[in-house]
């Protein structure tokens, strides 16, 4: 198929975000054309968002609408894999609805994509979070009613070089059975926060080639969901910043995946300078801990496989109150994680550690450890700072995650 042939399946989930969506729809359709699918989720908004939605499909038949009726948010972990199953090309693009397409994005896309990867636009961002190598940052305004096009258009009709990196962040385009072939995003993370962390390292691990591309842009709005709900504002001499702080939800959320995060990679979330994944091994680590109270629990417990402890008297009922207040947040089943300390441990890696010794600087120890026993290599006992740890084997397991079984 020629590439002029292709046609993408836009994937954008929304939630009272109606402005953006609205300013986003416009320029797909005034810069791209109507030959490509755009595919909305309506996340129960109260701002018009469905009722808008409604009336934009009578007019325009390349649009389907799907609206999750509530009574709660799904979040777009899960409205991006309902809309992924609801395209009807062959190409799908997650994209958000913060997003301005700028002309030619979807070709420059397209020359790059073929089966087996996973091509990204490149972002021009307001100064909004800091700079990187990865994305231009250029003020072309903060919110709808400011937006510079004719400044933007200007900039990208520049002649520059031919540049492409390796690396992925949202806009990112893909094969739609690749995507399937992988199970989609993991509603681990639901209903946001990490998983499109999770999925890019799942793309790395199954072989699929990621490329940014730099000759097809588009301009990010930045965070207008859930992360800063106020949008931003600018001070009388030009600086932008975000209006008020981060949400309350949305902090929630991100602590409770980035520990999700943590139980199932063993690592947190860690990329080059242009975004692309870096993957440490998951090892099979066991934790025999003394002196452990329930918020020493609540530290380590994410970092292992299994976690043994003296959970007798008061401190049973702190187990139990912790695995109680805890499990909600989490698929990975806490009773069969956290164990008696008379159990022998069956873990590949066994690590030893006395809590009343544990401090803000050896605990960078537990953080890198799977790092640190890739770069060792070493069978056998020995000690790491306050740590005593047995390596049995260094078997990995982090290709058994590539498919999200829960899908």
């Amino acid at each position: 198929m020629q590439m002029e042939d292709r046609v993408i399946s836009f994937i954008q989930p929304s939630r009272n975000n109606l402005k953006y969506l609205k300013w986003s729809y416009n320029s797909i359709r005034k810069n791209l054309g109507y030959r490509h699918e755009i595919c909305w989720a309506d996340d129960f908004s109260d701002d018009g968002t469905w009722e808008w939605m409604n009336e934009i499909i009578k007019k325009d038949p390349n649009v389907k609408i799907h609206r999750n009726e509530g009574p709660t948010r799904l979040g777009h972990t899960i409205l991006y894999d309902t809309l992924v199953d609801m395209a009807t090309s062959d190409i799908i693009m997650i994209y958000h609805a913060d997003m301005y397409a700028c002309p030619n994005m979807d070709k420059a896309v397209l020359d790059k994509l073929t089966k087996g990867s996973v091509v990204s636009a490149t972002r021009i961002e307001p100064p909004l979070h800091p700079d990187g190598p990865e994305k231009v940052l250029k003020d072309f305004g903060i919110e709808p009613e400011e937006f510079d096009e004719q400044g933007l258009l200007s900039w990208i009709n520049e002649d520059r070089p031919e540049k492409y990196t390796r690396g992925i962040f949202a806009p990112w385009a893909m094969y739609k059975e690749d995507f399937l072939a992988i199970g989609g995003h993991d509603p681990l993370y639901a209903p946001q926060s990490k998983e499109d962390s999770d999925i890019f390292n799942r793309f790395v691990l199954a072989g699929y080639k990621l490329r940014q591309t730099w000759q097809g842009f588009v301009y990010h709005m930045t965070c207008r969901g859930s992360r800063f709900a106020d949008g931003a504002q600018r001070n009388p001499d030009g600086q932008v910043f975000m209006k008020n702080r981060e949400t309350d939800e949305w902090l929630k959320q991100n602590e409770r995946s980035t520990r999700n995060f943590i139980r199932k990679w063993g690592h947190m979330v860690l990329h080059d300078r242009y975004m692309m994944p870096i993957i440490p091994p998951k090892y099979n680590i066991g934790f025999v801990v003394d002196n452990c109270n329930n918020d020493m629990l609540r530290t380590l417990e994410p970092w292992c496989s299994d976690i043994y402890g003296d959970w007798v008297g008061h401190k049973g009922f702190g187990v139990n109150k912790y695995i109680e207040e805890e499990q909600p947040n989490t698929d990975f089943d806490l009773k069969k994680k956290i164990h008696s300390q008379h159990m022998n441990p069956q873990n590949d890696v066994v690590v030893h550690i006395d809590c009343s010794k544990l401090n803000q600087q050896n605990y960078q120890v537990l953080v890198k450890l799977s790092e640190i026993l890739k770069d060792s290599g070493e069978i056998g006992e020995f000690v790491l700072d306050i740590f005593s740890v047995k390596v049995k084997n260094l078997n990995t397991y982090e290709k058994d995650l590539i498919v999200c079984k829960t899908n």
